[in-house]
């Protein structure tokens, strides 16, 4: 059931994640993710060889306890924009806005409904919380190409985008030497933290 649990916490959290980035373009007037059939909850549209099966697959056979990994980037077009730079912002902001808004959903599920939900039930919320919770926290870095530096882009004056996004082709770099000096551990530490304060000191005691 761990498993179950572990498997529907990661859909749960990165396929809409995607599908909030091509709902608010669309709405911002680009039809760019529609077009390629990515305005869907059918996860099999979202599918990245890597991220979304070839990773967590590892992982569980490493008996990892958590499962990482990505859906296909959503492609849009900020030339449909009214305001470019507003729109870029918005788009990066709906990805992980739509995690912590699904964790605090599944955390009210768990805190409200425990009792009744069973030891495969709470599982599963439990899961599903805490991954959308890490997803939403670790996309809000500001290093390209993750969503916080799309947000960061709304703030920033033109004369420093340019220069700033050059960093996108060694963002994974940056990501991955940032995750070596313990970065991991520290989103992890913060998602417990307010999955604790979310879900109440009682709420996971028999």
């Amino acid at each position: 059931m761990e498993i179950l649990g572990m498997l529907f916490g990661f859909f749960v959290a990165i396929i809409p994640h995607e599908v909030a980035h091509a709902w608010v373009a669309y709405r911002l007037g680009d039809p760019t993710a529609k077009q390629a059939h990515r305005l869907t909850l059918n996860p099999l549209a979202h599918v990245d060889l890597i991220g979304t099966v070839l990773l967590p697959l590892f992982l569980m056979l490493m008996n990892s306890r958590v499962l990482f990994g990505w859906a296909k980037p959503v492609p849009f077009n900020p030339a449909y924009f009214k305001d470019q730079k507003t729109g870029i912002a918005l788009v990066g902001l709906a990805g992980p806005a739509t995690n912590i808004l699904l964790a605090v959903l599944f955390a009210m599920g768990i805190r409200f409904g425990h009792e009744y939900t069973g030891n495969t039930g709470l599982t599963i919320l439990v899961y599903a919380c805490l991954t959308n919770l890490f997803l939403g926290l670790f996309n809000l870095i500001p290093i390209p190409p993750l969503d916080g530096s799309r947000i960061l882009v709304g703030a920033l004056p033109d004369s420093v985008i340019r220069p700033y996004m050059r960093l996108e082709p060694f963002g994974f770099i940056i990501i991955f030497a940032m995750l070596n000096f313990g970065l991991l551990n520290f989103i992890s530490v913060v998602a417990v933290e307010a999955f604790g304060k979310l879900v109440g000191s009682n709420a996971l005691t028999p």
